[in-house]
């Protein structure tokens, strides 16, 4: 839809299958390009951290409520394991959409099911061969709003008691607090698209609640973005004016042990 694409991924539209409905002119209504903006920049931005981290000598990948992401079957580091976790059915029903698209698994991908709210995370990268006496970085998207505050401060202990070098970039949506009325109006529909479809959003954060949050858990540096910052590093001199609305819903994260 949108070019140059923000996020370079030739392998998404095979996964989902020629089922996936294509609704062009609704593809370019103003929340729609919003939204996919929001999405395209979020991969990128953590792709962008972990090669960073990757160029510092860190060979794991974690990626927390993978979903559909693509990462490992696009991974240009011949050393970087990739370990997806997710919940087991998610993870299931991701697996049979791969073998429908002919999607091999690739060397270097391990597949860990876990259900973040019964299961540590710690646990389950052990019973998978994670190594945890050497860092790693984590991506977390699209799975923070959905959780309990237990859940998210376990996982956050779990990475923080890494080695140095660690790190972790996730996205996370913004409490009503720091919103304006229209804002308000949209995360509230949001939420009721969410919550109509048996997910509703948990938790929500400020910015300065989260910096308090990635401190006490332990993260010595800490980097949050919102869209005007995401705008200037990733949408800058488009032809086409797609970008993140300003001020968006959601700040994306990063925070190194």
């Amino acid at each position: 839809m949108d070019r140059p694409p923000v996020l370079d991924d030739p392998i998404a539209v095979r996964l989902v299958g020629p089922g996936f409905a294509r609704d062009m002119e609704r593809a370019q209504h103003k929340v729609a390009r919003d939204f996919r903006a929001f999405m395209a920049v979020r991969s990128r931005f953590v792709e962008d951290q972990l090669a960073a981290a990757v160029a510092k000598g860190v060979n794991q990948y974690v990626i927390l409520g993978a979903g559909l992401d693509t990462f490992a079957w696009r991974n240009p580091f011949s050393r970087l394991r990739v370990f997806e976790v997710d919940f087991p059915a998610t993870q299931e029903w991701k697996r049979g959409m791969l073998e429908q698209a002919g999607l091999a698994s690739p060397a270097g991908l391990t597949f860990v099911p876990l259900d973040f709210e019964h299961q540590t995370l710690a646990a389950g990268l052990r019973e998978a061969g994670f190594d945890g006496g050497k860092p790693a970085f984590f991506g977390w998207l699209g799975v923070v709003p959905y959780l309990t505050l237990q859940a998210f401060r376990s996982t956050l202990a779990d990475i923080a008691r890494m080695p140095a070098g660690s790190g972790v970039g996730f996205d996370y949506g913004l409490s009503p607090a720091v919103l304006g009325p229209l804002r308000r109006l949209a995360l509230q529909a949001l939420s009721d698209r969410v919550a109509s479809a048996g997910e509703p959003f948990k938790l929500l954060f400020t910015p300065d609640e989260l910096e308090q949050e990635l401190r006490q858990a332990g993260f010595a540096r800490i980097e949050q973005l919102d869209s005007r910052q995401l705008n200037a590093l990733y949408f800058k001199g488009r032809a086409d004016g797609l970008k993140l609305p300003d001020p968006g819903l959601g700040m994306l994260a990063t925070a190194w042990v």
